[in-house]
């Protein structure tokens, strides 16, 4: 069954309200049809099993929840902006308004990814270690700062979270001279290409912030194990835990609290939890890298090899003062998995199952990839086409 909205009709959702005291209420979806039907019940006074005895321990707290959302890549965003203008209203409605999903988090790449029409960075002049030709590019000014943006700001009862992630650098400061395929930052931490890639994230922020954009936050790398990966076919920059550790220690961390931009948190990994608590352990317990991270990044692709009790778990125990969220998920993106399949039960249930194995196990938030593909799973510059809940 696909759900339908479009110019003139979308689905929607009643605001929530808490019940009365003494009542419950029941969202329930079904294969057969229902989509969070809310119905109410009353709590009983007796049991109705007097073997069993429940006891609720007030003391105990869990994590706070930063919230739910979705990436804004250029493919979204170009999705987004070629519908009709009461079309994208629906659509973004039932995203972030009371009305919807109420997403709070928006996820952009930092420049590309391969969810954009083609590759490149912001500065791809050689050599140009001063940034001086650093410049946003047509899919930053009138795609990601727009594309709705400002309709999702005004349709939310919450302040919008953004983050950022990059998935390259410029090429002349990469081992392979490419943005694709296995390579690194060229040198170590320390030193020019470093200080220049860990300033380029600033001027980023700096750029965003002329469009009246703010960052909740950035992370280090997205899927930073992809660049160690021969003949990795779209845009990647590699980082071992080691390598990502000095990067923050020496380049990153020192360029966020030395700009305007001191308050925007630091996100590590950004990468499948089997990486955890290896990862977590190698950056935080330096105490140089620490003090500049806020939390840990994860992505879904591999958790079926990566159970969340030998992971997540045990990366919350060791680190309990920084947050865990999940930063990218989408169905399709196996080789074995159709690319869009649409109205289909079960990838609802996969992203149900994962929301809810998450925040049963300390995660504070789930993002999803796109937020809306067209009927092919694209645009993607190398065809790695997936499927997206619009």
């Amino acid at each position: 069954m696909v759900c339908v909205c479009n110019a003139t009709y979308c689905d929607t959702l009643d605001p929530l309200v808490l019940p009365a005291v003494g009542s419950y209420v029941k969202y329930e979806s079904s294969k057969a049809g229902k989509r969070l039907e809310r119905s109410e019940g009353r709590f009983q006074r007796k049991l109705c099993a007097p073997d069993v005895v429940l006891t609720l321990d007030t003391a105990q707290r869990f994590q706070r929840v930063k919230g739910f959302g979705g990436s804004v890549t250029d493919a979204a965003a170009i999705n987004i902006l070629s519908l009709p203008e009461r079309a994208q209203d629906h659509l973004l409605r039932s995203y972030f308004s009371e009305e919807g999903l109420e997403y709070n988090l928006i996820r952009l790449p930092m420049a590309s990814c391969d969810f954009s029409l083609h590759a490149y960075t912001y500065d791809d002049v050689p050599y140009d270690y001063e940034l001086a030709h650093f410049s946003l590019r047509d899919e930053d000014t009138k795609l990601k700062a727009s594309g709705g943006r400002g309709q999702a700001s005004a349709m939310s009862k919450w302040p919008l979270s953004l983050y950022a992630s990059p998935w390259t650098s410029p090429t002349w400061l990469k081992t392979s001279e490419s943005y694709v395929g296995k390579g690194t930052l060229k040198g170590q931490a320390g030193d020019r290409y470093h200080k220049t890639w860990a300033n380029y994230f600033v001027r980023f922020l700096d750029e965003y912030a002329k469009h009246n954009l703010t960052f909740w936050a950035v992370t280090a790398e997205n899927e930073p194990t992809a660049g160690l990966i021969n003949n990795y076919p779209f845009q990647c920059l590699g980082f071992t835990a080691e390598q990502q550790r000095d990067f923050i220690a020496q380049d990153l961390g020192p360029a966020l609290a030395n700009s305007s931009h001191r308050h925007v948190q630091l996100i590590i990994l950004d990468d499948n939890r089997l990486h955890l608590p290896h990862w977590a352990k190698v950056v935080l317990e330096d105490e140089k890298a620490a003090r500049y991270v806020h939390g840990i990044g994860l992505h879904w692709y591999l958790d079926f090899i990566g159970p969340i009790q030998d992971t997540v778990l045990p990366t919350h125990e060791l680190f309990p003062d920084y947050f865990i969220l999940a930063t990218e998920a989408c169905i399709g993106a196996h080789f074995w998995e159709r690319d869009v399949i649409l109205g289909c039960w079960e990838r609802g249930n996969q992203y149900s199952h994962s929301i809810l194995t998450n925040l049963n196990h300390f995660v504070a938030g789930w993002t999803d990839w796109n937020l809306a593909l067209d009927l092919e799973g694209g645009p993607n510059w190398v065809k790695n086409y997936v499927d997206s809940p619009v």
